[in-house]
């Protein structure tokens, strides 16, 4: 079945003759109508509820209202709406911020334009889209932090705690040898348990042994 139904996009970019390129671009497309540009993030907030685009393309580096303010408000406001930020950052923090701020993809400018149109695609459909260049250090770095020790997040202080929890000592005991007080003991223990993902004395017990902290016949 065809259907005429056009993907409507709104482009927001504080630069006119990017705003005018990415027109020209996606005015190629059968399935894609540019239905407004914004040239600041509050424009792209007030005017996604306006104009009710299904995807909105967003720079990050805007006035008034940045990239990521603007995707926040837009994906409470308008769920319908997806954002996909089309931007000169080409790092892992601000693709991991574009996402936490609800962005459903992520597209550095220096991308192709098939590219960018594939992504306005995907995201239309519902899916999740980064860039290649992107995905593959995400999938690194994904790797690296399943390989880490959560032990070694744990901070000096933490691993004493720890210790001597393992140890059998009660918290005021603890207290007393590290010359803090019981409600800190508990909120370090609150944290090493967090860290550790264990969730009883029990438990940390059982971690400390294999970590080698005590004996068994400690």
């Amino acid at each position: 079945m065809v259907t005429n139904t056009k993907i409507r996009v709104l482009i927001s970019d504080d630069h006119s003759i990017v705003r005018s390129g990415i027109r020209a671009l996606l005015e190629l497309e059968e399935d894609i109508e540019v239905i407004g540009e914004a040239s600041n993030g509050k424009e792209a907030v007030e005017m996604t509820s306006e104009l009710q685009p299904d995807v909105v393309l967003m720079d990050i580096a805007m006035p008034l209202i940045d990239g990521l303010e603007a995707t926040r408000r837009i994906t409470k406001a308008n769920p319908k709406a997806k954002v996909l930020m089309l931007t000169q950052y080409d790092n892992k923090e601000y693709a991991l911020s574009s996402i936490k701020a609800g962005a459903s993809g992520y597209v550095p400018k220096k991308a192709g334009p098939v590219e960018l149109v594939a992504a306005i695609r995907s995201v239309n459909q519902g899916d999740a889209f980064l860039h290649p260049s992107m995905a593959k250090w995400m999938v690194k770095d994904y790797l690296q932090r399943a390989d880490e020790d959560p032990y070694d997040s744990l901070t000096e202080r933490e691993r004493e705690v720890l210790r001597y929890v393992a140890e059998g000592r009660a918290n005021r005991e603890i207290a007393t040898l590290l010359c803090i007080s019981v409600k800190t003991v508990l909120g370090h223990r609150e944290r090493i348990m967090s860290k550790l993902d264990v969730h009883s004395r029990t438990d940390l017990i059982k971690y400390a042994i294999r970590k080698g902290l005590i004996a068994m016949d400690s």
